[in-house]
């Protein structure tokens, strides 16, 4: 049980997020325009609410292209070389990401302890700052995650490519 939970949480945690994030986003984007427009009543909590999510959302979609390798790439440059070469590419390509995501990770605990530490709340929905504040720090780990899960993957690869040329 607990081997299938972890499976789906690797195939579809990111995505998972992001879909509920957006469903929620335009739910509740939907009830403002409705009271605003047919009740004549602005909600004070709806713009808030909305552009928490919209910051999770940019940071979760980070690991979410790592994942799906959906990034800018040189494939044309990349596709000069054979299966082997294009493996190595990707292998520093990928270790480089890393080396950036390790290196920014301290700096968005610094932040977000900094924000625990604070007690600061949002003026809307008295929400503490520090759940927005973790995004950084979450995604960046998870972004962390999926480099070395595709790191390994392209390490097998140039294993596996070893004789050709």
């Amino acid at each position: 049980m607990m081997g299938k939970a972890v499976k789906w949480l690797d195939e579809y945690l990111e995505e998972s997020l992001l879909v509920c994030f957006l469903a929620l986003m335009t739910v509740i984007m939907g009830i403002q325009v409705f009271s605003r427009y047919v009740l004549g009543a602005s909600l004070s909590w709806s713009e808030e609410i909305t552009r928490y999510l919209f910051i999770w959302s940019g940071f979760i979609s980070v690991s979410y292209c790592i994942k799906k390798c959906l990034s800018i790439k040189i494939q044309q440059f990349i596709e000069m070389f054979p299966r082997r070469g294009k493996a190595l590419f990707r292998l520093l390509n990928l270790t480089l990401e890393l080396i950036v995501f390790l290196y920014l990770i301290p700096f968005a605990f610094a932040y977000l302890r900094s924000a625990v530490e604070s007690g600061q709340v949002s003026p809307a929905c008295r929400i503490p700052m520090y759940y927005i504040q973790a995004a950084p720090f979450v995604s960046f780990i998870l972004a962390a995650v999926r480099i070395i899960q595709r790191w390994f993957g392209e390490f097998r690869e140039i294993k596996s490519a070893g004789g050709e040329r």
